[in-house]
């Protein structure tokens, strides 16, 4: 079982930061990637950031140098530092992850609630 909170959305103005944080609780599942995903109205859902279990990072090119993706293995948290927010920014940011489920022997990946992120022009 995997279970995912995440917190920290909310309305921002241009050029302003955010934290988003998202709890992963696991039980018999072996983590692997953990990312953050994006949907915008009208948009479908894109990856916005993610790490692969041997710590390599990975950004879509529109946030690339402006959010930081990272992932703190003894508080089982990762997070996305975004900087320089822009109003195109502005959509519901999803955690994801993905691993082996030790009771059903197979692969899975999670999804969080979602958290909406608002930047104002």
């Amino acid at each position: 079982q995997v279970q995912l909170v995440e917190s920290g959305g909310g309305l921002v103005q241009a050029g302003g930061s955010r934290r988003l944080s998202c709890a992963m609780s696991t039980s018999r599942f072996r983590i692997y990637d953990v990312g953050w995903y994006r949907q915008a109205p009208g948009k479908q859902r894109e990856l916005v950031a993610a790490i692969s279990s041997g710590g390599s990072t990975n950004y879509a090119d529109s946030v690339k140098g402006r959010f930081t993706v990272s992932r703190d293995s003894a508080k089982n948290t990762m997070y996305l530092q975004m900087n320089s927010l822009k109003p195109e920014d502005t959509a519901v940011f999803y955690c994801n992850v993905k691993g082996y489920n030790r009771v059903n022997m197979r692969s899975e990946d999670y999804w969080g609630q979602g958290t909406q992120v608002t930047v104002s022009s």
